[in-house]
């Protein structure tokens, strides 16, 4: 397994995190512990090489129920910035999957709990994805209408957590200026 730098948008990961820090979440309220545990352990996996673990480790830091006033959100605001860089930073021979196909999917069987709210932040992914590894390919044979970013800018406002849809706007923005991702198309399984 690789050893990456740490991401500059997740926290650190105290040292020996496995997935038993999740597993200790199971039952209870999935807030704000929740939320800093997934970023930690995305870092920890990220670090050792294991790029698509942690990007599914990011999605489920997105699932943590949130208002919006926790003060972990003001030290490490939703990792679409994290996200962004994972993608582009993911070195050639290290697996990261199809991301695009992933959040296609996701994105399209959402549910309960805060279902509207999960599904625009998988289609907010699904666009940085598109963005920064434009060579990747969507799932042709899944049907679905893939959004417009306006419109995922608009639902993330109306069902994201305030200020959502304007952070999500700048990464968006920002990730043109990342370099691409585009080498993953080497190490994809599609």
């Amino acid at each position: 397994m690789a050893s990456l730098p740490p991401c500059p948008h997740l926290p650190p990961a105290p040292a020996g995190l496995d997935w038993r820090l999740l597993h200790s979440h199971r039952g209870e309220a999935r807030g704000a512990d929740f939320y800093r545990a997934c970023l930690e352990y995305g870092q920890s996996l990220w670090q050792r090489g294991l790029a698509a673990r942690a990007l599914l480790c990011l999605d489920r830091a997105m699932s943590a129920d949130l208002r919006g006033d926790e003060p972990v959100l003001g030290e490490w605001p939703l990792p679409y910035a994290a996200m962004a860089w994972l993608l582009a930073a993911t070195p050639p021979g290290v697996f990261i999957g199809n991301p695009r196909v992933h959040f296609q999917h996701y994105a399209d069987r959402m549910n309960a709990p805060r279902r509207e709210q999960r599904r625009w932040r998988a289609w907010a992914c699904w666009a940085l994805t598109r963005k920064v590894c434009p060579g990747l390919p969507g799932d042709v044979r899944h049907r679905v209408v893939e959004p417009e970013p306006g419109q995922i800018f608009t639902e993330l406002g109306r069902h994201g957590l305030p200020g959502e849809a304007d952070l999500w706007h700048e990464v968006l923005a920002e990730a043109g200026n990342i370099p691409s991702g585009d080498h993953l198309r080497d190490k994809c399984s599609f």
